[in-house]
């Protein structure tokens, strides 16, 4: 278990995006959260009060979570004074980067000498099987995106908290490090050996009651050739009733490849439900969830009418506007 409250750790992020962990558990587990340690040169800002380790401790934190996903999701070694640090103050370390706590040798030695724990989320918990691809009982929703880091967690809680207080059965579930530290439990699917991705999936959303919708946080992109293999067995794993579209309109290019255009919507619409429909003939695209937090209000109202246009369906950004339009397009 992860000892709450958190301290939450940006390192050096070089900017907004690379701090999404972070970001992610302050504005869903916000009363979980005492504050926010920076580095110098740290271009993130969750809107914590800056802290040091001290001071963390001092207002009652118990772990520090690794709130920065840097390229790769290795241990820093500009980190690695500040976390022993937090392991010799009394602080647990619980991280969802690749390059795992348990294989430092300082950090295991430092946690080992303090009692502490060192907390991989990105570590499967359990052998799931190869997919099978048949269908199962209760509906799911699975969110993807024009790219990666456009909002398909937000955009899936924030579906799970507007389809409860509309009286659906509803749950979310996670497939990646910052949904677990938020919820306590999903699949870590980018950490699942690539045979088992897509039967991870089935596991975490098996047979369910008929008004049931389990609602999968999307990774990924179909378009993006880093990471589209993770996304395709979240497809074909959740054989999913109803696909939302994700979108960040700011984007010149696909996150880290400049040499790659982003996909139009409806490239993203018509590949997505070709290929849900190999397991889920009936699956169907309910609308759009689009992150506008970087326009303002008269580009926004553009925003979304011109990718509602595109696809000849509701287009929101869940966080401003809700998720209403979505839920009556599901209905």
């Amino acid at each position: 278990m992860i000892k709450a409250p958190y301290v939450l750790f940006l390192g050096d992020a070089p900017d907004q995006l690379a701090a999404k962990v972070a970001r992610g558990i302050r504005d869903w587990r916000a009363d979980s959260c005492v504050g926010q340690i920076r580095m110098d040169g740290c271009a993130a800002d969750v809107g914590l009060p800056d802290m040091s380790i001290d001071q963390a401790r001092a207002a009652g934190a118990e772990t520090l979570v690794i709130g920065v996903a840097n390229r790769g999701g290795v241990i820093s070694d500009a980190w690695r004074s500040i976390l022993v640090s937090a392991l010799e103050s009394g602080l647990d370390i619980a991280s969802g980067l690749h390059n795992l706590l348990r294989d430092d040798p300082e950090l295991v030695a430092a946690a080992e000498r303090m009692g502490q724990q060192l907390i991989d989320v990105r570590v499967p918990t359990e052998t799931y099987p190869i997919g099978e691809g048949k269908r199962r009982s209760g509906n799911r929703l699975l969110t993807v995106g024009t790219d990666c880091s456009v909002g398909k967690m937000y955009a899936t809680l924030a579906l799970e908290r507007d389809m409860r207080a509309s009286g659906f059965n509803a749950d979310f579930r996670a497939t990646g490090q910052t949904g677990i530290l938020i919820t306590g439990s999903g699949v870590p699917l980018d950490a699942v050996i690539a045979d088992f991705m897509a039967g991870s999936i089935e596991t975490l959303t098996p047979d369910a009651d008929a008004a049931h919708w389990d609602l999968i946080e999307g990774q990924g992109s179909l378009f993006h050739p880093s990471f589209s293999g993770v996304t395709l067995a979240l497809i074909h794993g959740s054989a999913p009733d109803a696909l939302v579209i994700c979108h960040e309109p700011t984007r010149t290019h696909m996150r880290g490849l400049p040499h790659y255009e982003l996909p139009s919507l409806k490239d993203v619409h018509d590949t997505s439900l070709a290929f849900a429909r190999r397991v889920n003939p009936d699956c169907k695209v309910i609308g759009c969830a689009v992150n506008t937090s970087g326009l303002d209000g008269s580009q926004t109202a553009d925003c979304l009418a011109a990718c509602a246009d595109a696809l000849s369906l509701p287009a929101v950004d869940p966080m401003k506007d809700g998720c209403a339009a979505l839920i009556e397009s599901l209905r």
